[in-house]
């Protein structure tokens, strides 16, 4: 177990080592990292925007039945929605779903390519593969995730703000009040170091699993399980951690 643990980690230290080497034409690699954003950030926007809504919605609903008393005022309710969409759901619930949506398909990208040996065909024509097929994945990782992080703490208070509405829990002056008390411009922050965390996590791990694929269509497939359930156990991990140090 300790023996496979250090062989993968090598591989991967070893994988991220060879990304950098000077481009061989910038415009390819461009394209390949734009190509990317597209898949990563539009591609997934669906299901965060689906997420996030009903996310926010259940938070307030489940925060009002919590809170009976008549002494606590309404208010606390959107600061409790607000906290709690920022600093844990919007980061660590919307990268645990996307390492289910993008990291199976970087590891499934990466694996066909390797048993059709697409990617010894460049390796044979001097092409960095790890440059030019594992960087862009985690550079475009890196930019669109925090966007789609922010998209879902805007989308998660918007929709808790419009569940407790219309269902008559809270206005929305009061909501809007415990929007804006005590709050934390740290805890933005906060989110915005765990997006960038889990970014990296998501793709360089997905992408190791896919690029050292061997075997057929059925490693594949134990590839891609094997990096979505890796991503979520070291989000978790990486979860608790950045929590104990930055709070």
């Amino acid at each position: 177990m300790e023996f496979k643990f250090f062989y993968h980690f090598g591989n991967f230290i070893l994988m991220l080592k060879g990304m950098f080497s000077r481009p061989e034409n910038m415009r390819m690699y461009w394209k390949q990292f734009m190509q990317q954003c597209v898949d990563i950030g539009v591609g997934s926007f669906g299901i965060v925007f689906i997420i996030s809504l009903f996310m926010g919605g259940v938070t307030t609903l489940q925060t009002a039945y919590q809170l009976v008393s008549p002494i606590i005022p309404k208010s606390t309710i959107a600061q409790i929605v607000r906290d709690t969409i920022i600093l844990e759901f919007a980061p660590t619930l919307t990268c645990i779903v996307l390492a289910g949506v993008i990291g199976s398909k970087i590891a499934s990208e990466l694996g066909n390519m390797r048993i059709s040996e697409q990617i010894d065909a460049l390796e044979i024509m001097g092409i960095n593969t790890k440059g030019y097929l594992v960087m862009p994945k985690i550079l475009a990782a890196l930019l669109m995730i925090p966007v789609l992080v922010a998209i879902a703490g805007f989308l998660g208070i918007w929709g808790g703000k419009e569940a407790g509405v219309l269902a008559g829990i809270i206005s929305e002056d009061q909501f809007l009040q415990g929007l804006r008390q005590d709050f934390r411009a740290f805890n933005v922050v906060f989110a915005m170091c765990k997006s960038y965390t889990f970014a990296f996590i998501i793709s360089s791990i997905s992408a190791y699993y896919g690029y050292n694929v061997e075997g057929g269509a059925l490693e594949i497939g134990k590839a891609s399980t094997k990096a979505v359930v890796v991503s979520c156990i070291l989000i978790l991990f990486a979860d608790y951690a950045l929590s104990a140090i930055l709070l």
